[in-house]
């Protein structure tokens, strides 16, 4: 290992990620990644940079190149200074955390204001701009479990992955966000804790690839040690946060060659758990009715809450539900759910076309049947 990480540093000294764009050089700046996009927009030529593409290993013999032809040496990199200690080892003079923060992020103005001694103008509007959070996709398959926990008002211990939205308004549906596979650990020990009470009102919620990754571990905890848990597996058949990536559940590896495919169902019951289940989210009455059951239940158990992501390429969608205006009676019950293919226009509820997949989750929230499906229609 230390020999391949001697190659790559060596490496690093011609490597074309690593590039010195020549400028104004009273002022050289060492950076990376964002704080260089930045660094190019307060300085522009007026300043040499050196851009390292690869930070680990960090080059020598071009930093110290570099810093023999500027004046001034400035390291500007977000949070811990690795790059400012690395060259202050080198025996470098150099600028960087005695003045820009180790905390937050930076911006064109932030690092103006602490390298020049001022900002760009700015313009500020009088006007208060409306919060904007971050929300599911259309059509994703966790909203209907979400809403339904909600209703239930069940405590949710959840996960990392895109599902992790489940936690902002209007679902507000997760009290917990710790680490990879921490939801079904988390779970048990507060089971342990709270007893009955806690037993028919608490669920872990992970998603299928963060399953895979780390919470078989707290699953066998569960059903070694026995407490009357409910684990909610959310399997979209892919891993959404980080960008449609295969899992072990999907049967093919990350070049999309094929692979074993685990079966969640078989392995949670040689795992120990005879209560298993399988819901579709796009069905909030199924849903409703396995929570109810599986909380109630003297014995562990495992939803397996499964549904496709919505994103998928190979996702086959219905047409876009329409909004009857002469049955919508403005009651906003269909934005309960967060779907932002859904919002209010002149008191009634409106469907944006271009976002909506037909996934039919708000026609079952309407008491007055004002949005309509269509059936057999694809887009």
């Amino acid at each position: 290992m230390e020999e391949r990480t001697a190659r790559l540093t060596e490496y690093a000294e011609t490597a074309p990620v690593n590039r010195i764009e020549w400028g104004d050089r009273k002022i050289g700046v060492i950076t990376s990644s964002t704080s260089y996009q930045y660094t190019k927009e307060v300085f522009g030529d007026g300043c040499s940079v050196l851009k390292l593409g690869m930070v680990n290993p960090l080059p020598v013999r071009i930093i110290k190149e570099f810093a023999a032809h500027v004046e001034k040496l400035v390291v500007i990199e977000e949070l811990d200074p690795i790059i400012e200690n690395h060259c202050r080892a080198l025996g470098l003079e150099v600028t960087g955390k005695d003045a820009l923060p180790m905390i937050d992020e930076f911006s064109q103005n932030l690092i103006a204001k602490a390298l020049t001694g001022k900002a760009a103008e700015s313009v500020s509007l009088d006007c208060p701009i409306p919060p904007r959070p971050p929300v599911m996709c259309a059509g994703c398959p966790h909203r209907g479990l979400f809403y339904t926990l909600a209703k239930n008002k069940c405590t949710v211990l959840g996960d990392i992955g895109c599902y992790t939205l489940g936690a902002v308004a209007p679902l507000s549906a997760m009290e917990m966000t710790l680490c990879m596979g921490a939801s079904v650990s988390a779970l048990h020990g507060f089971n342990k804790a709270g007893g009955r009470d806690a037993e028919q009102k608490t669920v872990a919620v992970i998603g299928d690839s963060t399953f895979m990754h780390s919470g078989m571990t707290g699953l066998a905890n569960i059903a070694y040690n026995q407490t009357n848990s409910t684990v909610i597996i959310l399997d979209n058949s892919i891993t959404g946060m980080t960008g449609h990536q295969q899992n072990p559940t999907t049967g093919f590896n990350l070049r999309g060659d094929p692979a074993g495919k685990i079966d969640l169902e078989a392995l949670c019951r040689a795992m120990g758990f005879e209560r298993v289940r399988v819901v579709d989210p796009y069905d909030l009455r199924q849903c409703d009715a396995v929570i109810k059951e599986e909380l109630a239940a003297e014995a562990p158990s495992v939803i397996i809450s499964r549904r496709p992501c919505a994103l998928l390429k190979y996702v086959k969608h219905k047409a876009p539900v329409r909004v009857n205006p002469d049955k919508c009676r403005g009651c906003k019950s269909c934005m309960r759910i967060g779907c932002p293919a859904i919002s209010m226009k002149n008191g009634k509820a409106v469907i944006d076309n271009t976002l909506c997949v037909g996934c039919g989750v708000c026609t079952q929230l309407c008491a007055f049947g004002a949005f309509e499906s269509s059936d057999g229609e694809e887009k």
